[in-house]
């Protein structure tokens, strides 16, 4: 037995779970129709293999019709779930993993526009300003209704084998019912008397508790500080706590603090890279020692040593490392195995819950077989015959390609211009809030170095240095270099600056900066932080209808903290159309797609953020010379096949933003499913 406080067994009720960590519930957004399909159990069963002590399925499954689902819930409404939580649960128990599902009525927290098109329900009639619907003001058949709606959505998830389920009581209809800062009501349920606000979550729990018996494990995920003038402070969150405690209706206690109304509130519930990481876990600590129920909790945990001091100070019960298993789901695996210099780190890009926000599917910026487990696994499996693969780049992409290769078994060789390893990544990385990042490129250094993977470092590589390798593979991750070439006029003025000439250090702003987002992605914004911190005046400009469209709602925030806490000007719909010399000043024309109008206005200096062009020479010196010509059987490359050898020589291909401009996930993904079936 493991004297580590993380590998202890914990009973929770009837329950013994086999370990104290956890993944809490999230909505990965793989459900089809609303039903957790064959790709969402993958994902689930992935972590339990990994040896993770309990899954908390499911962020929000959804209890009723007018709950429509925000990003691709669970439609827990629905008696057709039930065999497919009967699978999931199945198969998350096959490998000694206990299994919960998190249960919720949105309330405002989402739209009328969807589903059946049903109003939105609150005990207020303000919008949330993140779903930026209306609701109806709940009245009593609606209570009744969804009460009885939550109890119908328990008994499915008993029916299907669940171990237990949690109510989401953050940001949805429950705890909209107990915050001033939400109900709106008067009489029975309104906001006059604790008792009242309360009155909805008591009655719900009572009608699961008649549905589900006294054995079934409920408890509640729910806001105990709502840190907010006017709302739930600490002292109301623990009475609260006692008050849902007394019911004898609740198991554990899930703890969280903040709010979720708004892309800001959310980054403190949830912190980014560069936040105080484990930023709640005291005063979850607190809510423990204080109600003595069984307390689980989550907000950026990270790293097993932040994770093991949880448990042995007895601040937690059960320790939430979400993210981390969305980066790596082999944790608890690792940590039995003494392999803790092997994990995967979460880098807090929170790439993952910003593309489930945004409405797509949650994926690892550098795990790409997180959510892919029916097509990849997340072990590397040996090749059949070892070949000789020369990679030339050592951005993510070129890296992820030599760690996957190394695995496999290959002599792996590469080569890179820069003196350092990291490609884009390492400017990402100049900014002290986004030096995580380099944990993408440290991880598989390390993981090439325990290969013996050879780099050749400040050697920009020629064809003959490729081809002195004998190589059977050759791949080129040699990245990109800033386009500055503007769209409409195809003018390209010398004295216009890349983001990477102010991020990199080598240009220093100053005086009059425009920064021109054509691309709508993070260096723009990076490169006007940048500027901002010197003392430039500095605006922003972008020809689309909101900035920064390829940011995504939490990542948005600490730039536009930044950027509005120095009085950065943000001009929309407009084009900048051409720059000239004006003295010692710049002088650009501006215009704008909605018009014929133009513009000019003087500048001290223009910095264009309009992607990259592929370094590509040496991929067209290399593909005449090569067996396949550079081409990729794309039905192989999506099916998992090796790539078919046609013709004599080595095989040519490219990766990354060596063949288009695309992003930290892409180049991975692009190295995995290649190398890992060469």
């Amino acid at each position: 037995m493991s004297n580590d406080p993380l590998l202890q067994p914990y009973r929770l009720k009837h329950l013994t779970l086999k370990n104290r960590i956890m993944t809490t519930a999230h909505e990965p957004a793989y459900p089809e129709d609303g039903m957790p399909t064959d790709r969402y159990r993958a994902y689930h069963e992935a972590r339990a293999r990994g040896g993770v002590g309990l899954t908390m399925t499911a962020g929000s499954a959804v209890v009723s019709r007018d709950s429509p689902a925000a990003f691709n819930n669970i439609l827990a409404y629905r008696d057709e779930v039930v065999p497919w939580i009967r699978r999931l649960t199945d198969a998350c128990h096959a490998h000694g993993c206990a299994v919960m599902i998190q249960l919720t009525h949105l309330g405002r927290r989402t739209g009328w526009d969807k589903g059946d098109w049903l109003p939105s329900v609150s005990p207020g009639p303000d919008r949330e300003p993140a779903h930026r619907a209306f609701p109806k003001l709940i009245e009593a058949w609606d209570i009744a209704r969804i009460t009885s709606d939550y109890a119908d959505a328990a008994e499915r998830m008993q029916a299907g084998g669940m171990d237990g389920i949690e109510l989401e009581a953050y940001g949805h209809l429950m705890d909209q019912f107990w915050s001033p800062l939400t109900n709106r009501l008067e009489g029975a349920y309104g906001a006059q008397s604790r008792d009242t606000r309360l009155r909805f979550a008591l009655e719900v729990l009572e009608a699961i508790r008649a549905r589900v018996g006294p054995d079934f494990i409920v408890g509640l995920r729910f806001i105990a500080d709502e840190d907010a003038p006017g709302g739930i402070d600490a002292d109301e969150g623990l009475a609260i706590a006692h008050a849902l405690k007394a019911t004898g209706h609740v198991d554990f206690l899930n703890v969280i603090r903040g709010r979720i109304h708004t892309d800001a509130a959310l980054t403190k519930v949830i912190p980014l890279q560069g936040m105080r990481s484990a930023p709640h876990l005291d005063f979850a600590g607190r809510v423990r020692a204080e109600v003595g129920l069984p307390t689980f909790h989550a907000a950026r945990i990270p790293d097993v040593a932040t994770a093991r001091h949880a448990v042995q100070a007895g601040l937690l019960d059960l320790v939430g490392m979400t993210r981390a298993h969305i980066a790596d789901p082999q944790i608890v695996q690792k940590i039995m195995t003494g392999r803790e210099h092997d994990i995967r780190p979460c880098v807090g890009a929170t790439y993952c819950l910003d593309r489930i926000y945004q409405g797509g599917e949650a994926l690892c910026i550098h795990n790409a077989a997180t959510g892919r487990e029916l097509t990849m696994s997340h072990d590397i499996s040996p090749a059949a015959a070892k070949r000789r693969i020369v990679i030339v780049g050592a951005g993510p992409g070129g890296l992820e390609a030599a760690r996957v290769a190394a695995e496999r078994g290959h002599h792996v060789t590469v080569f890179e211009a820069a003196g350092d390893p990291g490609g884009q990544i390492r400017l990402t990385a100049r900014s002290p809030r986004r030096r995580e990042m380099i944990g993408i490129i440290d991880w598989r250094m390390a993981q090439c170095a325990a290969r013996d993977v050879v780099f050749r470092f400040n050697t920009y590589a020629e064809a003959d240095d490729v081809l002195n390798e004998a190589p059977d593979v050759v791949i080129v991750a040699t990245g990109g270099l800033p386009n500055l070439t503007l769209f409409e006029t195809r003018a390209e003025a010398a004295h216009i600056l890349s983001t990477w000439d102010l991020i990199s250090g080598d240009v220093k702003a100053a005086g009059r900066v425009l920064v021109y987002d054509e691309s709508g992605d993070t260096p723009g914004l990076q490169a006007a932080e940048v500027a901002a911190e010197a003392g430039a005046e500095v605006e922003v400009m972008t020809p689309d209808r909101t900035v920064a469209t390829d940011i995504m709602g939490m990542n948005v925030t600490p730039y536009m903290t930044a950027l509005q806490a120095r009085d950065v000007t943000f001009t929309v719909a407009r084009r900048l159309l051409d720059v000239a010399r004006d003295g010692n000043r710049l002088r650009a024309t501006i215009g704008t797609d909605y018009g014929d109008r133009r513009w000019q206005q003087s500048y001290d200096q223009i910095v264009v953020n309009y992607g990259t062009r592929p370094l590509d020479d040496l991929y067209h010196a290399l593909r005449p010379l090569s067996g396949n010509g550079g081409a990729v059987d794309y039905d192989a490359l999506i099916a998992g096949r090796p790539q078919p050898h046609a013709g004599d020589g080595f095989q040519v291909f490219r990766i990354g933003d060596a063949v288009s401009p695309r992003n930290t996930h892409a180049a991975i993904y692009d190295a995995l499913r290649l190398v890992k079936d060469l």
